[in-house]
């Protein structure tokens, strides 16, 4: 079904569909259903050109007159037997308005019609091609009915009678078979060729009614090459029965090919001409008065034997007004041929002498269609003006007039014309700009989720062991701050401890040598920034060689903490507090080699403050505390070592104990 609707909305010209408008609301003010039937459906699903249009309404379709009083239709003829009207729609579109019916013949050639459904009306047609139609109601628009299966002979090409019977009951299907196969180039089917060639021999074409008679001398006239078509109905003896002074010898054949020839050039400039009157006026050239007046009589549609008589009246009127003052100007003249009836400007350029209106015509046809070729597409396109523009058509009309009235000769004017047309430039696309990663932040981000997702499951026991020594979690997880404690006894077991990372550290003392200046300078704001909070826990420890071992003891935790994945921090050591502490404590901490290290300046006190009294905690348990990664701070990639402070700290104690042998106890320092 969406394929017919396509085909009515595309195949059919607006002068059709305008008709088929009309026929639709005047069919539903009478409350009948509508279908498109017989040549149309037939050309529309071959591809043909749609020339006549037949519609059935299920009632009398005579009943529609009253409706159609506010159409443009005109009333060409109408047949009481068959209950038909016969119209004809601006722009020369035909119309055959029939009803459906069911047709018997008690004799040859006489039918009698009864109503009927439009399935019934299908299989009473003359050949399967023609026993198709399309529904032009509401709720069933563009729906096919081919009970006949008359699309595969479409397919085939084929002309296939309906009934077996059809040529002996209608002989003018023999007269309409031969018609067909003329215009269409098919032949029938051999069962149908058979009959055709039986009913030949009976003589059946005797009982032609005058009713098809008058409809199959029309519609020579009709077809698109008229001429060929009478020659063949000659050959066949058919024209003895239809009108025998009526013969191929009676037409201008040369006038007809140069009718034809004008009719296809306007075509090309979109003059849509219907050239069956003019070609019926050619046809019946050479024929008498008497005989053409006698031909005029029997016709089927009086309308058009009225156009047909007025065809020189409306090409004198068109002259007048294609000469007057109004249209001299090239692009009026233009319009007015393009605008005009069809039908007049085709007669008029075909048998007017004037020279004026003939300069006229071949500018519109010859010189005119020239100018087309001069509209600047190009900067049109760089102006904006483009086809999807809804009045882009207009615009392209309004250029090619004014170029064929001599003006816009230079790109300056052209750009000047068209620039009200041009539409406003689009608004700038806006770019987001990501920021370039910086070298290495792709890689240290993947390694701050691993660490994360490795210490999901031990933060929360991390937690509970810094909750139970009590400890700040920035002090311990930078190493656990070591009270006041007399050192003595605890110095060489805390040494020994420091003698067996000494290979580790001389790794990382490798490492930390490749490290480049700038990575050095913010190894060293991180280190200030985590002296700062370990700065509380040094400055607790201020005697002597004390605060030396401290020092010690805090590097080694932070380079267990953070250095080497998995490492077990130093543990506790029991704490004492010294008999006699001195108020100031003049001890230089290790770090004091550089001169940088932030805990050691703050762990000499205030001079005119005296020395905080600490209290020694109470000895707990050894336990190895695993470092929590969120007290962590974070740091570059495992394995560049050195970019860590501890890692730095750590380094400047293995080289302290360098000359110690692995097993060997370092030399201590008495106080």
């Amino acid at each position: 079904m969406p394929d017919y609707i396509y085909l009515l909305e595309n195949r059919l010209s607006a002068d059709q569909q305008s008709a088929l408008r009309h026929l639709r609301e005047a069919a539903r003010q009478a409350e009948m259903i509508l279908f498109l039937t017989g040549d149309a459906v037939r050309d529309l699903t071959s591809g043909h050109a749609v020339r006549d249009i037949e519609v059935a309404v299920a009632g009398n379709a005579l009943d529609l007159k009253k409706a159609l009083g506010g159409t443009p239709a005109q009333i060409w003829g109408e047949d009481e037997a068959s209950r038909s009207l016969y119209l004809c729609f601006p722009g020369t579109v035909r119309v055959d308005v029939v009803s459906t019916q069911r047709v018997e013949y008690p004799k040859p050639g006489q039918p009698v019609y009864y109503f009927a459904s439009i399935q019934e009306d299908l299989r009473r047609r003359d050949f399967t091609t023609n026993a198709m139609a399309i529904s032009l109601n509401e709720g069933s628009y563009g729906l096919l009915m081919d009970p006949l299966n008359g699309a595969a002979d479409i397919e085939t090409r084929t002309l296939r009678l309906v009934s077996n019977y059809g040529f002996l009951e209608e002989p003018a299907l023999l007269i309409r078979a031969v018609r067909y196969r003329t215009r269409l180039g098919w032949e029938l089917d051999p069962k149908s060729q058979m009959r055709y060639e039986n009913a030949k021999a009976e003589g059946v074409i005797e009982f032609l009614s005058a009713h098809e008679r008058s409809r199959e001398l029309e519609q020579i006239g009709h077809e698109d090459d008229g001429l060929r078509v009478l020659q063949a109905l000659e050959n066949e003896g058919w024209m003895k029965s239809l009108y025998p002074p009526w013969i191929p010898a009676k037409a201008d054949e040369e006038k007809l090919r140069a009718l034809h020839n004008l009719a296809v050039e306007l075509l090309m400039q979109g003059v849509h001409a219907d050239m069956s009157a003019a070609q019926m006026q050619l046809l019946t050239a050479k024929l008498s008065p008497k005989d053409l007046a006698g031909l005029k009589k029997l016709l089927l549609r009086p309308g058009f034997v009225v156009e047909w008589n007025n065809l020189d009246a409306l090409a004198s009127g068109f002259a007048k007004v294609l000469l007057g003052k109004e249209n001299q100007v090239p692009s009026a003249s233009f319009k007015l041929l393009a605008s005009y009836d069809p039908e007049a400007v085709l007669w008029l350029g075909f048998t007017s002498k004037d020279a004026v209106i003939k300069e006229r015509y071949h500018n519109f046809l010859k010189v005119w269609p020239e100018m087309r070729q001069k509209v600047p597409f190009a900067l049109m396109q760089e102006m904006r003006i483009r086809p999807e523009l809804p009045n882009y058509n207009e615009i392209v009309q309004l250029v090619f007039l004014e170029l064929i009235d001599g003006k816009l000769t230079t790109p300056e004017e052209m750009r000047a014309f068209l620039e009200p047309f041009s539409p406003p430039a689009p608004p700038p696309q806006v770019t987001i700009k990501r920021p370039r990663a910086k070298r290495g932040e792709a890689k240290v981000k993947e390694l701050e989720e691993e660490e994360e997702a490795e210490g999901s499951e031990e933060g929360l026991e991390s937690e509970e062991e810094l909750e139970e020594m009590g400890g700040d979690e920035d002090e311990i997880g930078l190493g656990m701050e070591l009270p006041k404690v007399d050192l003595e006894p605890d110095i060489e077991e805390e040494e020994e401890e420091v003698g067996e990372g000494a290979e580790r550290e001389e790794r990382a003392e490798v490492e930390e040598a490749e490290e480049e200046e700038e990575e050095e300078e913010e190894e060293e704001e991180q280190e200030e920034a985590a002296g700062s909070k370990r700065g509380r826990g040094a400055s607790k420890v201020a005697v002597g060689e004390a605060a030396r071992l401290a020092g010690k003891a805090e590097k080694m935790a932070v380079k267990h903490a953070k250095g080497a994945k998995g490492a077990k921090p130093a543990a506790k050591h029991p704490a004492a507090k010294p008999a006699h502490a001195p108020a100031k404590a003049p001890a230089k901490p290790l770090a004091e080699a550089k001169g940088k290290h932030p805990a050691a300046k703050k762990a000499e006190p205030h001079p005119h403050k005296p020395a905080a009294k600490h209290h020694a905690p109470a000895k707990p348990d050894k336990k190895v505390v695993k470092p929590a990664s969120k007290s962590a701070p974070k740091s570059a990639p495992a394995k560049s070592h050195g970019s860590h402070p501890a890692s730095a700290r750590n380094s400047m104690a293995s080289k302290a104990h360098k000359h110690v042998k692995p097993g060997q106890k370092p030399p201590t320092k008495k106080r």
